[in-house]
């Protein structure tokens, strides 16, 4: 894969958005030059992933300040945009964190606000190079074993979901580099198969040997002794070590616990949200319930069914064996939780 993919791109009069949700089958992008668009875009899952949604969100705060100038929009009306694209997702932190920072350079003026978005890009991606040597060089030290590792990754968690490189995929692709990695599971991941259509993309990009597999497949391939490790990412991450991740990870998490391999998170310190004190106070996004009840626009399930469609679900830190951010690792189901060690 080139070094160069970007899955947010600013084009100097707007955003250009790798559309995820055509992938893999044709590569597209969405041109936004305004503020609907870009909602839109990121409660469609154009853009996806915690760090590129906090890159779009950076520059939405610009397309904001732009677009009320051509539009004579007061002060307020320009602070309401900005809050709606804040809003957009709420369960994803990094979204709220980055539109912040960017919201604060715009007394300075719409160059402020870019130089803080192209710095945010340009952070993120040294966040995920230094995470990838982190989390690599943890893994080879406890699973110390005379080939190379077999691991399964939940979602898409790689330069599609982040400003480039990506978080569990970087520490895939870290490991692929030394040349010690044998195969990569990647569930395929509901709602829209994230990691059948984005990760299997990427990895194919790379050249990395993988199997996809369904999402109810992981704990029983943990279980048989087929993976000697999982690599996830992460939405947020509460001061205690508990991680929203995209729905069925939790179950990845109990698996490996019960077989003894680690569960490892990949997230920069922009997820950690110091002010949740527990999952329990964390938001879970519910999607629509046609995600559930219908296939391809055509219905599967009885009429009177209702759908249960949660985005996200909550892995209590006692089952997170460590999570490696741009500053470490934390072995968090030892004790090293957040709100102790990123303050």
């Amino acid at each position: 894969m080139p070094q160069e993919l970007r899955a947010v791109e600013w084009t100097g009069t707007g955003l250009a958005l790798i559309d995820q949700t055509v992938l893999p089958h044709r590569t597209e992008t969405v041109d936004v030059r305004d503020v609907d668009t870009l909602v839109d875009a990121i409660q469609r899952l154009v853009v996806r992933g915690a760090p590129a949604i906090g890159a779009a969100g950076a520059y939405g705060v610009a397309l904001a300040l732009i677009q009320g100038e051509r539009e004579g929009w007061t002060d307020g009306e320009i602070l309401t945009a900005v809050s709606r694209v804040r809003g957009a997702r709420p369960t994803a932190v990094n979204l709220m964190v980055c539109v912040d920072r960017a919201t604060s350079r715009l007394p300075e003026g719409v160059e402020a606000v870019l130089e803080e978005a192209a710095a945010i890009q340009r952070e993120d991606v040294e966040a995920n190079r230094a995470m990838g040597v982190f989390g690599a060089d943890w893994l080879l030290d406890k699973v110390r074993l005379d080939r190379p590792l077999r691991v399964l990754t939940h979602c898409n968690t790689g330069a599609l979901a982040t400003a480039g490189w990506g978080t569990a995929l970087g520490v895939i692709r870290e490991l692929h580099a030394r040349g010690l990695l044998e195969v990569v599971y990647a569930d395929e991941t509901r709602p829209l198969l994230q990691g059948s259509r984005l990760t299997a993309w990427e990895l194919v990009q790379e050249g990395i040997p993988h199997y996809v597999q369904v999402d109810g497949a992981a704990a029983g391939t943990i279980l048989r002794g087929e993976i000697d490790a999982a690599i996830v990412g992460a939405d947020r991450i509460a001061a205690n070590g508990d991680t929203a991740n995209k729905v069925g990870t939790v179950g990845v998490a109990l698996a490996c616990a019960d077989a003894g391999i680690p569960f490892l998170v990949a997230a920069p310190t922009t997820t950690v949200d110091l002010s949740t004190k527990t999952g329990d106070d964390i938001h879970i996004e519910l999607r629509g319930e046609d995600e559930v009840l219908e296939w391809g626009g055509v219905r599967t399930a009885p009429a009177a069914s209702r759908g249960h469609n949660p985005a996200f679900d909550v892995t209590p830190g006692r089952l997170v064996t460590a999570l490696v951010t741009e500053r470490g690792v934390l072995e968090v189901a030892a004790g090293q939780v957040p709100g102790e060690y990123l303050r």
